[in-house]
C-alpha cells in the first residue's frame, strides 16, 4: 500500500467518529458580549438575525470532538465548552445531540462529554499511545475548520515534543498553561480544536488544541495518554484525580523578587489573593498539615528547581496522589525540608 492509500485509509476509519461543536446564545446574551467587547450591538443587527437558527438563538461558534465509546462518550477540549451563557450541540453527520459535561480536567486543556439518550451505537475512533511518537512522523488532523467547514482534513509530521505554551482557555481570558504538548505541522484552524489527530493507523494519538497567531504551520495537541489516564480514572473513581497540595502561590522572577524584597528570583511564593474568605494555605490540607505558612517560598519539589519553565504545577502534574513530596523552603532567610503527603484535589472542592 502506498503513503496515499494508507492516507485515504486512515481518514475513512476515523472520519465517522469525529463530531462537530456547535455553540449558541440567545441574542441579548451575544448584544451583551457584544459591549464588553466596546462593539455597537446596532451595527451587527443583520449579521445576527441571519445567523437565527430554528430555536430562535445565535450560532457563535464551533469547536469539533470525537467520540471514543459506543454509548456517547466524547473527547473535546475544555475551551470548546466553556461560555457558560452557550448551549451546546453535538452534530453528528445531519443530526444534532444534547449532551452533558461529565469532566473538565483541572490541569489539561480536556473535556469528557456525553450524548444524552444517545439513539443507537456509534462510530468510534480507536486511541493510540501517545508515548511512541517521533519527530517526522505522518500526522492527521481532522475538525470543523472555522467553525463551518466539518470533517476538513490537514496532513503534516510531529515537527516537535514535549512543548509548552500558555493559551486562553475560557470566555474571560483565563490563561493556562498547557503542557508536553505534541507540535504538528498539520494545519489546525480555529474550530479545529477538540478533533483528533491520528496516525496512519487511523488511531487518536492527539486531542488538537492551539495554534499559534502569526506563525505558518505550528499547532499543537494534547498528547491523547493524558485523555486516556482521565477517562480510566473516571471510570474507577467517578472523577479525574488531581494531585493536591493546598496553597496558593505566586511563581517569582527577578522582577516580582523585587517587588516583594524576595532574596531569590524563582521558586513558589505561598500568599493569598486578598480575596474574602481567601487562605494562602487551605485548612486541613496536606501543606496545613506539614507546617506551610503564608510567605513561604517552595524553592524546590524532589530535588527539582521551582522557575518559571518548570513550575511547581508541572511537578505536581507528574506526581502521584499518596506519593510523598519532598519541599526545599525558604522561610525567613533559612531554608527548611518540608515532606507531604499529596492528596485528591476532589476532596476540597
Amino acid at each position: 500500500m502506498d503513503h496515499q492509500e494508507k492516507i485515504i485509509n486512515a481518514i475513512n476509519r476515523t472520519l465517522p467518529g469525529v463530531v462537530s461543536i456547535a455553540a449558541s446564545k440567545g441574542v441579548e446574551d451575544v448584544e451583551e458580549d457584544l459591549l464588553k467587547m466596546g462593539l455597537d450591538p446596532h451595527q451587527f443587527a443583520q449579521r445576527i438575525e441571519n445567523e437565527l437558527d430554528e430555536e430562535g438563538k445565535v450560532s457563535v461558534s464551533g469547536g469539533s470532538g470525537f467520540m471514543v465509546s459506543e454509548n456517547g462518550i466524547i473527547l473535546t477540549n475544555k475551551h470548546v465548552v466553556a461560555d457558560k451563557a452557550a448551549t451546546y450541540k453535538a452534530v453528528i453527520g445531519k443530526e444534532k445531540f444534547d449532551f452533558e459535561i461529565v469532566e473538565k480536567d483541572p490541569l489539561a486543556d480536556i473535556a469528557i462529554l456525553k450524548l444524552i439518550n444517545c439513539p443507537h451505537v456509534l462510530p468510534t475512533i480507536t486511541l493510540g499511545n501517545s508515548d511512541h511518537l517521533k519527530l517526522g512522523m505522518c500526522v492527521i488532523a481532522i475538525g470543523n475548520a472555522l467553525g463551518e467547514f466539518q470533517n476538513t482534513v490537514s496532513t503534516g509530521i510531529v515537527s516537535g515534543l514535549s512543548r509548552f505554551l500558555s493559551a486562553i482557555t475560557d470566555m474571560e481570558g483565563h490563561q493556562e498553561r498547557l503542557r508536553g504538548l505534541i507540535q504538528t505541522d498539520a494545519a489546525i484552524n480555529p474550530g479545529n480544536s477538540g478533533g483528533p489527530l491520528i496516525n496512519m493507523e487511523g488511531e487518536a494519538i492527539g486531542i488538537n488544541s492551539a495554534i499559534v497567531y502569526g506563525a505558518q504551520n505550528i499547532g499543537f495537541a494534547i498528547p491523547i495518554n493524558k485523555a486516556k489516564k482521565d477517562l480510566e480514572e473516571i471510570k474507577k473513581f467517578g472523577h479525574i484525580r488531581t494531585p493536591f497540595l493546598g496553597i496558593r502561590y505566586l511563581l517569582l522572577n527577578k522582577e516580582l523578587a523585587g517587588h516583594f524584597k524576595i532574596p531569590v528570583d524563582y521558586g513558589a511564593l505561598i500568599i493569598k489573593e486578598g480575596l474574602p474568605g481567601d487562605h494562602a494555605v487551605l485548612p486541613g490540607s496536606a501543606a496545613e498539615i506539614a507546617g506551610l505558612a503564608e510567605r513561604d517560598i517552595i524553592i524546590s519539589a524532589n530535588g527539582k528547581k521551582i522557575t518559571e519553565k518548570e513550575t511547581l504545577e508541572d511537578i505536581l502534574d507528574t506526581s502521584k496522589i499518596g506519593e510523598t513530596l519532598e519541599l526545599e523552603v525558604l522561610r525567613k532567610g533559612r531554608k527548611l525540608t518540608v515532606a507531604l503527603e499529596l492528596e485528591d484535589r476532589e476532596k476540597f472542592i
